[in-house]
C-alpha cells in the first residue's frame, strides 16, 4: 500500500508517503510550492489525504462536514476554521473578502481563515483524483487516541502527545528521523495524521462526515 498525507506550510505543502504496512513502513518527505505539485508527489498512491477544504460553499450555509466535526472537537472546534463562501477566493484583500463574506452570510471571515485562502484556491484550480480526500488532523488525533486530553500542538506536551499516538501505528524513528528543513514539527505531525486517515480510507474502515458532492462533483465529505 501507498498512502500519503500532505499539510500546508509557509510558501508550499509538506508531503509524506508511505510505503509497505506495520510500523516498520518507509516514510519519505519532501516539501512542493503548490497544489499541482503536490499532485506530481502523490502520484501512484492509493489515497492521499490532505488538510484543506477540497470543496467550498457557494451560499450562506456551513459545509454539513464541517458542523459535524466541529461538534466532534468540542473544546477544540477553534482548530476547524469555517470553509469561506466561493466568492471570497477572488477577493484580493483580507478587507474585500470580509465585504464579500458578510454579503454572502452575513459575517465577516477571520484573519486566520484569509491566510488560508490562497492555499483553498490553489485546489479549487487543479483537477483532483478521486483518490485525493479531506482530512482534520485534530480530529484524526481525537479518533486516533479518544482517551488524550491534548494540548495545543505548538507545546513540546502537545507535540509529545502526538507523537505518542502516532507511535502506534508508525515507527517515529522512521518517520521523523529525517525531515526537510522547510517544514515545522507540528506541520509533519499533522501530515502524518492525514496519512494515518488515508490509510483508514483505501482500506475501507474510515468514517465519512457530511457526505456529498459539490458542484464540480468533488466529495464535501470530511474524511477519519
Amino acid at each position: 500500500m501507498r498512502i500519503s498525507g500532505v499539510d500546508g506550510v509557509p510558501g508550499g505543502w509538506v508531503v509524506c508517503v508511505l510505503h509497505g504496512s506495520g510500523r516498520t513502513r518507509e516514510v519519505t518527505w519532501t516539501v512542493v510550492p503548490d497544489a499541482a505539485a503536490v499532485l506530481t508527489a502523490t502520484a501512484g498512491c492509493d489515497v492521499v489525504g490532505v488538510d484543506i477544504p477540497l470543496s467550498v460553499p457557494t451560499g450562506a450555509r456551513r459545509r454539513e462536514a464541517e458542523i459535524v466535526a466541529s461538534a466532534r472537537l468540542g473544546r477544540a472546534r477553534s482548530s476547524l476554521f469555517p470553509t469561506p463562501p466561493a466568492a471570497v477566493l477572488d477577493a484580493g484583500s483580507y478587507a474585500d473578502a470580509c465585504t464579500v463574506a458578510q454579503g454572502v452570510t452575513g459575517k465577516k471571515i477571520s484573519l486566520q481563515t484569509w491566510y488560508i485562502v490562497p492555499k483553498i484556491r490553489e485546489f479549487q484550480q487543479v483537477r483532483l483524483p478521486s483518490s485525493v480526500v479531506e482530512a482534520h488532523p485534530e480530529l484524526t488525533f481525537r479518533t486516533m487516541a479518544p482517551s488524550c486530553g491534548f494540548a495545543s500542538k505548538k507545546t513540546a506536551r502537545g507535540a509529545g502527545q502526538r507523537i505518542a499516538a502516532l507511535a502506534e501505528w508508525v515507527s517515529p524513528t522512521a518517520a521523523l528521523g529525517d525531515l526537510p528543513a522547510a517544514a515545522r514539527l507540528d506541520d509533519v505531525l499533522d501530515a502524518l495524521a492525514c496519512a494515518w486517515t488515508a490509510e483508514r480510507v483505501a482500506r475501507g474502515t474510515a468514517e465519512l462526515l457530511g457526505p456529498g458532492t459539490d458542484g464540480l462533483g468533488r466529495s464535501t465529505a470530511i474524511a477519519v
